[in-house]
């Protein structure tokens, strides 16, 4: 069972999750090589962490069903790329989710919930499965950074290279 730091270490990357990338999608913002990968690389690299403290106890169940559960995450990940509106402001990548970019970060929440659920069902409750929402999250949102940068590069806008370049464009 998870633990209440745990709870509220899960609770506050959610929250971050939710304002630095799905949010920000929605709006729309400028884009950045630190933009695109910052949020993944922590998400991974936590994720990576917790999932290899409990790795060792997993059954094969649990990791088979976590394999999955990326699977099914890289693949919306792509997806989600593909829905987002990339256009230029002042010569920088501007990127723009749509409705369909909102449906599937909704599919995306709810198959990490379903596999829970699934896992749970058929009495694979181990902890890998809580144990690596950061790192099956964090690939999925790597996933369409990566796909996004590729566009990017595709199109031929540049990306912002600082904080200062992104407050300077608009004025």
């Amino acid at each position: 069972m998870n633990s209440p730091t745990d709870i509220l270490l899960y609770g506050a990357i959610a929250v971050l999750v939710v304002y630095k990338v799905i949010y920000k999608q929605l709006r729309g913002t400028l884009l950045s090589r630190k933009g695109l990968i910052a949020m993944p690389l922590i998400l991974v690299a936590l994720g990576g962490y917790f999932t290899l403290k409990v790795l060792p106890q997993a059954s094969g169940a649990e990791i088979v069903l976590m394999l999955a559960d990326l699977g099914v995450l890289l693949v919306l990940g792509a997806a989600r790329s593909a829905t987002t509106k990339l256009t230029s402001v002042d010569g920088y990548a501007f990127q723009k989710g749509t409705a369909m970019t909102l449906v599937l970060w909704l599919v995306t929440i709810g198959t990490r919930v379903g596999f829970l659920a699934l896992g749970s069902a058929i009495g694979v409750t181990g902890s890998l499965a809580s144990a690596s929402i950061c790192l099956t999250v964090g690939a999925s949102i790597g996933m369409q950074s990566l796909l996004t940068y590729s566009r990017v590069q595709r199109s031929g806008l540049r990306l912002a290279a600082d904080r200062q370049e992104l407050a300077s464009v608009g004025r």
